[in-house]
């Protein structure tokens, strides 16, 4: 009879801890916003940040971030890029007018996450469970997604900061596999005498854009870029969005035991703050601007998982 007492207490206890253990699985991916929320970081956005940001442009020039993008663009895994040109025929003469109205449309074919890109909450998930909780087979369908779709972005005016890594680590490009953490962001941002704060977007320049069409090869195979140390440290600080001027924002070949993917994880699922990949920092840290009012609007394609986009920088 003891025994059966103790093995009952036993198993009581276990399945407490199990319970426990499954409690807190869950609760890393709850959104601060409340049970319904689908914006995540965004929702830092606000009248006051665009205010603030507007006061940052000192001399009207405008960057573009957005790369040029094409078939040839080189791109993660399975992604490909096309455009096809359709010419309908004509429209008008006769009765319609004295001359004929000639037009093009043009078809994209290929993958959304190529060239320049804002990765979605819905576009990561861990072990099936995606940001504040909701599980893949119950919003994720063929036809779109019914919740997390890019469309419920609102814009994106805010202030930004680009953080020159190349000369930070002297080499441009900086190599594959360089993780930026707290340490490098620090001193970093400590050199171009700027801080990040709370509603920034974080851009890292890393020099590695450069390597597209002269070897695409080594640009797709690793990349330097934010470790996790350095994600967690900036999902701390409460930042919209993390971006640099490569294909997948974090180290790769991965740091050592980081998971795959990791900081994509830490970032979208676990603190609901957006990518920005392929970003054009070039002609922006050229001209030393450090600091700048970042503006960006994501087509508003219904149950998107990503977007094609092409920030403004000003200042």
């Amino acid at each position: 009879m003891e025994v059966c007492k103790i093995a009952s207490a036993a198993l009581f206890a276990i399945g407490l801890s199990l319970s426990a253990t499954n409690a807190l699985a869950h609760d890393w991916c709850k959104s601060h916003y409340g049970p319904n929320d689908e914006i995540g970081a965004a929702n830092l956005l606000t009248p006051q940040l665009a205010l603030s940001a507007a006061k940052l442009v000192k001399t009207g020039k405008t960057y573009r971030l957005g790369v040029e993008t094409n078939s040839k663009t080189p791109a993660f895994g399975p992604r490909s890029w096309a455009v096809a040109i359709n010419q309908p025929g004509q429209v008008g003469g006769g009765g319609l007018g004295p001359t004929k109205t000639n037009y093009n449309d043009d078809i994209y074919i290929g993958y959304v996450g190529t060239g320049s890109q804002i990765d979605g909450l819905g576009h990561i998930g861990i072990d099936n469970i995606y940001y504040n909780c909701n599980k893949n087979s119950e919003f994720v369908q063929a036809n779109g997604l019914t919740k997390l779709g890019v469309e419920k972005l609102p814009p994106f005016v805010t202030r930004g900061v680009v953080l020159d890594m190349t000369a930070y680590y002297g080499k441009s490009p900086v190599p594959e596999g360089t993780a930026f953490n707290r340490k490098e962001i620090d001193e970093q941002a400590r050199r171009q005498g700027v801080e990040i704060r709370k509603g920034d977007v974080v851009l890292f320049h890393t020099g590695w854009l450069s390597l597209v069409g002269k070897d695409d090869k080594r640009y797709i195979a690793g990349e330097p870029g934010l470790g996790k140390e350095g994600a967690e440290y900036l999902a701390g600080k409460q930042v919209v969005a993390v971006g640099a001027d490569t294909w997948g924002l974090e180290a790769i070949p991965f740091e050592k035991d980081v998971g795959i993917f990791e900081i994509h994880q830490i970032l979208i699922p676990k603190n609901g703050i957006y990518i920005l990949e392929n970003m054009d920092t070039a002609e922006l840290v050229k001209d030393k601007g450090w600091e700048f009012m970042f503006v960006l609007g994501v087509s508003r394609i219904t149950g998107g998982v990503q977007g094609i986009i092409n920030p403004v920088a000003i200042r």
